[in-house]
């Protein structure tokens, strides 16, 4: 007998520490100023998982699955707030080539907080012949936080000096006008102990950058700055970051590294890239598509980025993964022509990025969502004795690009999550 998901949504007393109630080895968690949506424990109801070879863009795939799913769903959600009713938290890889899978993973319980509402969903599959039961409403206990724990990351496949011989490569493959930009990025490997409770990662990173998309879905976390898009009630936005300077010791170099960045040629033309690059992707889905004619500087703890927000309206009955398979991979993170910016990174990163730069977010039913790009993230794999961490971070190449500040560009990246592990 076939069965149909049965979903129902409750309001709750207030929630202050949502990641209290994941799962400490596989947390499953979407968090930005104590908002968001955590999973509850780790049963998953279905898990949607693409690998490399498929017929059409891993997007499609997942995206035609999860209207299948959605379609036939008996969802009672009287708060109708972003992230409640049926929802399912999703990581892709930044190339369809990636030995890695993406995934998107329908968890069976899960609770939220949105602008100082609480709520708790239940997400089950029931034959087609019985008809819902009252949903529990009584709130699982919180799992108390494991002991802290610190790991040890160094240079992984990409060396410093590999990632600054790398740079050059593509300097001169800009000056033969193969490219007008190339995102090269490097990784540092190593290892936590076993057992480790990862939320106290999701925290550190969640509390030390509010103003990131704290994530954490199979064992990929982050803290990222960047939205590739977001669908709310057929509103669409994304935030485009591209230009990057690190932060000043004092109040004067502050003052002056914003200001050089804010009249550095080179990175406003970087910039412009990426935002030619979403607007054109986000043109055949929208109407009424703007962005800001100037880049705004994005303040974070540890650098700025120049950053503009480009907002329209759905124009078609496209859902939030629809519009990550249209938009992705911005310039922003693979370069220009896209298509060459993809065989210089194939060839010039000695490691397969993985899920990292690819999309990480949300989706619900209606096609609402949360996507952002990972950035600023590891994964975190089961080893023989300890678990292994892979770390990633790039910087934007460009004609004039200097391979020994790009460099510098990428060290300034890795500080968050090096920070939070140690």
């Amino acid at each position: 007998m076939s069965s149909r998901l049965v979903v129902e949504t409750r309001e709750i007393d207030p929630i202050e520490d949502l990641l209290a109630f994941a799962d400490p080895a596989r947390p499953l968690a979407w968090l930005r100023r104590g908002d968001g949506i955590v999973a509850v424990g780790d049963d998953v109801v279905e898990t949607i998982r693409v690998s490399a070879g498929a017929e059409s863009l891993r997007s499609a795939t997942i995206a035609a699955a999860w209207r299948d799913l959605a379609d036939g769903a008996e969802i009672d959600d009287p708060l109708a707030l972003p992230g409640t009713g049926l929802v399912a938290f999703g990581a892709l890889t930044f190339d369809e080539s990636s030995a890695a899978d993406s995934i998107l993973l329908l968890p069976a319980l899960v609770i939220g907080r949105h602008r100082g509402r609480s709520w708790m969903t239940r997400i089950r599959r029931a034959p087609a012949a019985t008809h819902a039961t009252a949903v529990p409403t009584a709130v699982p206990e919180v799992r108390p936080y494991g002991p802290h724990w610190a790991g040890t990351v160094g240079p992984g496949a990409q060396s410093p000096q590999r990632y600054q011989d790398s740079v050059r490569r593509a300097l001169g493959r800009i000056s033969d006008g193969e490219l007008s930009k190339v995102v090269l990025a490097r990784d540092l490997t190593g290892s936590i102990p076993a057992g480790s409770d990862l939320r106290r990662l999701v925290r550190a990173l969640s509390t030390g950058y509010p103003d990131t998309w704290a994530f954490a879905v199979d064992g990929l976390i982050g803290a990222s700055p960047e939205t590739l898009v977001t669908v709310q009630q057929r509103t669409v936005t994304a935030r485009v970051l591209a230009g990057t300077i690190g932060r000043g010791a004092d109040a004067d170099a502050d003052t002056a590294a914003s200001a050089h960045l804010a009249s550095s040629t080179k990175d406003l033309d970087e910039h412009e890239y990426a935002v030619q690059s979403v607007l054109a992707s986000l043109r055949p889905h929208t109407r009424a598509l703007a962005a800001s004619e100037q880049p705004f500087l994005l303040k974070l703890p540890n650098l700025f980025h120049l950053a503009t927000d480009v907002e329209g309206e759905l124009a078609d009955g496209g859902s939030a993964l629809d519009l990550i398979g249209a938009l992705h991979p911005t310039a922003a993170v693979a370069g220009t022509p896209t298509a060459a910016a993809i065989a210089a990174i194939r060839e010039l990163e000695p490691f397969d990025r993985g899920r990292y730069a690819g999309p990480v977010g949300w989706v619900d039913a209606d096609g609402n969502g949360e996507w952002a790009i990972a950035l600023r993230c590891a994964q975190f794999s089961p080893a023989a004795q300890d678990i292994a961490v892979t770390a990633y971070a790039g910087a934007g190449i460009v004609a004039g690009s200097d391979p020994e500040s790009e460099l510098l560009e990428t060290r300034v990246k890795f500080r968050p999550l090096v920070d939070a592990l140690a």
